[in-house]
């Protein structure tokens, strides 16, 4: 890979792993289901108008609408809200796992020895983690575990479903989702218009950047990068994202490390790169 384009792949990953520190502040002035719907109405008024999509496209867009835009990012901010921000980005990447199992049950996709051995080191980091004192009650982790299943399931409806842009399934997805968590919020969350009123740079910064760096300009460039480069090159680099992360948090946010984030997180990633990661033998030159 050009070292210009291993810069901008590193760029990207760092603009991932601050992304999760960043709604854990921003949730700290808004609601969760607030600043999520905030989110959407930003990327959908930036890409919606310049990225049009057919009307038989549509039915699929609001059904990915549920999965990727109220289940995965809607409890994402949850429960990054209840749960330390290492621990929440290394739960997250069991949506690579969930796929997996998902493709072979639904897909008829073969598991073959490598990646039965990442699902099993994967499910047996998440049990490690659960038994640390990462997070304060079972449930932050139950719903990390599904907005990672709701990432797996929108990943299987986008591989069967029709070609769109990823710009404009971004912004189509978001217009989609926004009534969706908007009534969430109205109805499981109060204050709104207090916590809208009082928002500081955390919680506005964290529509900002959750919105146009991390959706826009980071998957822009990923999907630059995706077309000069095979997906097996560029799959060590999003794993990357849950070590700054956890890096990060104990930086930015005083979060500490202990034996269950450090060998949980260990195993979480090892299994997840067994799973993307296709190794080529090399052929012996006689």
């Amino acid at each position: 890979m050009p070292l210009r384009d291993l810069l901008l792949g590193l760029l990207i990953v760092a603009i991932w792993a601050l992304n999760i520190i960043v709604i854990k502040l921003g949730v700290e002035e808004l609601p969760p289901l607030l600043l999520t719907t905030l989110r959407f109405i930003l990327v959908a008024a930036l890409l919606v108008p310049f990225h049009p999509v057919a009307r038989h496209q549509l039915p699929f867009l609001l059904l990915l609408s549920m999965t990727f835009g109220t289940l995965h990012f809607a409890l994402l901010f949850i429960g990054l809200g209840q749960a330390e921000a290492g621990t929440g980005a290394l739960l997250v990447q069991m949506g690579t796992p969930f796929a997996t199992l998902l493709a072979v049950i639904f897909l008829g996709e073969r598991l073959n020895g490598r990646r039965m051995v990442g699902l099993a080191l994967s499910f047996g980091g998440v049990v490690i983690l659960a038994g640390g004192p990462s997070l304060p009650s079972p449930l932050p982790m139950a719903l990390l575990l599904l907005s990672a299943l709701g990432w797996a399931v929108s990943q299987l409806l986008i591989k069967r479903g029709p070609n769109i842009a990823p710009m404009a399934l971004a912004g189509w997805v978001a217009l989609f989702a926004i009534p969706q968590v908007g009534l969430g919020s109205w109805w499981f969350e109060s204050g709104q218009m207090e916590a809208i009123g009082q928002a500081g740079w955390a919680g506005w910064g964290a529509v900002f950047y959750t919105a146009v760096m991390s959706s826009i300009v980071a998957y822009g460039l990923w999907y630059g990068l995706l077309r000069r480069h095979p997906v097996n090159r560029l799959a060590p680099l999003s794993l990357l994202v849950p070590v700054g992360a956890v890096l990060l948090g104990v930086i930015l946010l005083g979060e500490h490390l202990n034996g269950h984030i450090l060998a949980g997180g260990a195993l979480v990633i090892a299994g997840v790169a067994l799973i993307v990661i296709r190794f080529k033998r090399r052929s012996s030159v006689s």
